[in-house]
């Protein structure tokens, strides 16, 4: 403790050099605090868009259908293969989907479309592939993407042709009536979709029973890779192909990837920022206390205090540096946390969302920091300012008392 003081106490003998110091290491690590919650904040919502509305944590299929999209390649038993996995604790939610080329006609202008089967009340909830859609439509209804419904011209009311093949070779078609566009994260359903009950899907296109894929949602996130080796193993789904989201995707773990580099690479910044303002404020403090020094270890200071002294005033400079620049970021990304950071406004307007890979990039953050994000930067800094305290320390640590007094 009386080391404490006595770096604390030394530390403000040139207030100024220390201030400059303080905020040299504060803004540091504000910039990048404020730098890994933009990071974060598009990182969760790149695995929640992927994930939540078109992945799912994991998914099951038969073994082929993911290769071939054959209308044939199904998996039968779809209830009873559904029940198994939902009854896994470590499931919070399971949903069959069928998936089925066809042929969308509004009068004599027909497109090629993808007719999505699925339970519409269970995925028009929030982060789901309809989130904000009508939670059920009438028999013989549909939602439209919105980019296809433009395409057609179609809007609510419109009666729809549609025709395709059935899972065992047979003609599809039907009429249909438009309730609403959806318009997505996801540009495949915004650009090509048709949107209608699962059992309504299944009746038309010949699959009683029969689903093309199971979209799997876990309790933790963070264990899928165990969920899936666990349902992998289910006697129900032993002839089929359960994959975790990372397999699914493995452009967007990529892409992941990328994020925690330049992560590191910021980080090295407050390593520079940290050591230069440290080093700097402990050479000078310490060629300037020279003669002190000499005193102290002509009194019988051993040269470990002398080192433990200079490494305490590296600490405390380092840690209220830090404790700073934290405050100041952890403030400002929780006051734009829950109304994010609306990049179309700051240059100037322009569209809300950009479309890149499939996925329409909202251009509207919401900054998030998770408590290992702070230790990171703290322990950067903290070992940065030690190793920027050695050099001083050591030299102060060799000094000849005579020869330090007589200067």
């Amino acid at each position: 403790m009386t080391t404490w003081r006595i770096a604390w106490r030394n530390l403000w003998r040139n207030p100024r050099r220390t201030a400059l110091a303080l905020a040299a290491i504060g803004l540091s690590v504000t910039l990048v605090l404020l730098y890994n919650s933009m990071l974060r904040g598009y990182g969760d919502w790149m695995v929640r868009t992927m994930t939540g509305p078109l992945l799912g944590h994991a998914q099951v299929h038969a073994p082929d259908w993911r290769t071939t999209r054959a209308m044939d390649r199904t998996l039968s038993s779809a209830t009873r293969r559904l029940e198994a996995i939902r009854r896994d604790p470590g499931v919070t939610g399971a949903e069959l989907r069928v998936y089925a080329p066809a042929l969308a006609a509004l009068g004599e202008t027909g497109v090629v479309v993808i007719v999505v089967g699925v339970n519409m009340s269970a995925e028009s909830q929030p982060d789901r592939l309809l989130a904000g859609a009508p939670h059920a439509v009438p028999a013989r209804h549909v939602l439209i993407g919105a980019q296809l419904a433009k395409q057609l011209g179609t809007k609510p009311g419109d009666v729809l042709a549609i025709v395709g093949q059935g899972a065992d070779g047979s003609v599809a078609n039907d009429l249909v009536t438009v309730t609403a566009e959806v318009n997505t994260a996801i540009e495949l359903i915004n650009r090509q979709a048709i949107i209608m009950d699962l059992a309504e899907a299944q009746s038309l296109f010949a699959m009683p029973d029969e689903a093309h894929e199971i979209v799997v949602y876990a309790r933790d996130p963070n264990t899928v890779g165990a969920l899936t080796r666990t349902l992998a193993a289910l006697p129900e789904l032993r002839d089929a192909e359960v994959l975790d989201w990372r397999a699914l995707a493995p452009e967007l773990v990529d892409l992941l990837k990328i994020v925690e580099i330049a992560w590191v690479f910021v980080l090295l910044l407050v390593f520079v920022a940290a050591a230069a303002g440290v080093a700097n404020t402990m050479l000078m403090a310490t060629f300037e206390r020279m003669h002190e020094f000499g005193m102290l270890l002509a009194l019988g200071t051993s040269p470990l205090r002398i080192v433990a002294m200079i490494g305490m005033e590296s600490l405390v400079l380092g840690l209220t540096g830090t404790v700073i620049g934290a405050a100041v970021g952890v403030t400002i990304v929780a006051l734009t946390h829950t109304n994010g950071v609306d990049y179309a406004a700051l240059t100037g307007g322009g569209p809300n969302s950009i479309t890149f890979g499939g996925l329409n990039w909202s251009l509207r953050i919401f900054p998030t920091l998770e408590v290992i994000d702070v230790a990171r930067v703290v322990a950067a800094v903290m070992i940065t300012s030690l190793a920027a305290s050695v050099w001083p320390a050591m030299k102060a640590a060799r000094l000849q008392p005579a020869a330090a007094l007589r200067d």
